[in-house]
């Protein structure tokens, strides 16, 4: 029989506290006109500001 999980404060803010990263896959097109893509893992947070960059 499985153990029913408590959230207790304490568990609930280690898990507020951990890092949500997120994987971004952009698609850009070589001087030879093939379609290159480009992976990366990145926080969150930082997905509007990552993009913004890219596309200058």
């Amino acid at each position: 029989m499985a153990k029913k999980q408590v959230f207790g404060e304490s568990v609930l803010a280690a898990k507020a506290s951990q890092r949500k990263m997120v994987k971004i896959i952009l698609s850009k097109k070589s001087d030879k006109g093939k379609v290159v893509f480009q992976e990366s893992t990145i926080e969150q947070d930082q997905v509007k500001d990552f993009i913004a960059r890219q596309k200058s």
